[in-house]
């Protein structure tokens, strides 16, 4: 890889980085807490294929202390070099990420994962996932942080069950859109509408 960054990789970031990264920091915080509840997070712009939702989660969440495996097109120059220099994350396997960035097809095999261990469920991976789109519409939500039940599109509702049939064991999902973002943390039961 080239020593230089191109200067896609350079913009992007927060204009007004405490005020916006207050802002994303609680809506990622809320989507976590109410799963099935679509947050807006539009003031970050990554490099294509990663959302303006996804890119403020990097920015938010991603530091040098946390391991990244970028799946799929996600794994290209562009996005690399936004994330190293926007975050500093180092880039990991699959194994090792602390995060995983990709479109579902090309996260798998959810095996890959860390799902923590029963010392330490916190060690376990958290994949943020692209979607065409978010709608609270498809798969009903049921658990901590949802008054009755909720609803949101999901991409492979068997293999969200069985993640959620692993707690506290188990990896977390954030899913993003555009500018639109959404968690599925590993307490929550999934079932069909």
């Amino acid at each position: 890889m080239e020593s230089t960054l191109h200067t896609h990789s350079l913009g992007g970031g927060f204009s007004q980085a405490p005020q916006q990264s207050a802002r994303a920091f609680r809506a990622i915080m809320n989507a976590m807490a109410r799963p099935g509840s679509i947050e807006t997070l539009a003031e970050a712009q990554p490099p294509a294929p990663m959302s303006q939702a996804a890119g403020a989660l990097a920015l938010v969440l991603l530091d040098h202390n946390t391991p990244v495996y970028l799946a799929g097109d996600w794994d290209c120059p562009a996005v690399r070099e936004w994330i190293t220099f926007h975050t500093s994350a180092p880039f990991a396997s699959a194994e090792d990420a602390d995060f995983a960035f990709g479109d579902w097809a090309a996260l798998q095999p959810l095996s890959a994962y860390r799902i923590g261990t029963p010392e330490y469920p916190d060690r376990s991976a958290t994949l943020v996932v692209e979607m065409p789109t978010l709608t609270n519409t498809g798969a009903t939500l049921t658990g901590p942080g949802i008054k009755d039940s909720a609803q949101l599109n999901l991409p492979d509702i068997p293999a969200l069950q069985a993640n959620a049939a692993l707690f506290p064991l188990g990896f977390d999902l954030f899913f993003s859109a555009g500018d639109q973002l959404a968690a599925l943390p590993r307490s929550t039961k999934v079932r069909t509408a």
